[in-house]
């Protein structure tokens, strides 16, 4: 049976809403990270991706992430299920994504577990939120 993009991004609806988040606002802990520590953190992240315009490695860049509509970096593969989900990286669909990727977007090709301390994940759209000011 093959899944439709309706399909999938209703599915990606109902997991967010399962999962108590509203896309309209950040929650509390995205709106007080500390950009210097979420650039330490992302170092386990750098593996893959990278925060420089057009530097894509096993994941596209990070640059600008912050408000872009999900799977649209020029020049990246993305999964099906990434390119069909219809999210904007807010810092909430962020936060949510980042404590369990799999889970808000089924399907996707990271690998990665996700950050369970909420403060980590604050920090860490801090950082994604403007990298070269952090020096």
């Amino acid at each position: 049976m093959k899944t439709t993009r309706p399909t999938l991004r209703i599915a990606a609806v109902l997991t967010l809403l399962a999962a108590g988040t509203t896309m309209a606002a950040a929650p509390a802990s995205a709106q007080a990270g500390d950009a210097v520590k979420g650039k330490a953190t992302f170092a386990k992240c750098m593996i893959c991706h990278a925060v420089e315009p057009g530097k894509n490695k096993l994941g596209p860049t990070l640059s600008g992430v912050v408000g872009r509509k999900a799977g649209t970096v020029p020049g990246y593969a993305y999964s099906a299920a990434m390119k069909a989900i219809g999210l904007t990286w807010t810092p909430a669909v962020l936060d949510k994504y980042l404590a369990s990727p799999r889970a808000v977007v089924p399907g996707t090709k990271m690998i990665f577990a996700g950050l369970p301390a909420p403060a980590d994940r604050a920090n860490v759209i801090a950082y994604l939120g403007n990298p070269a000011a952090v020096k």
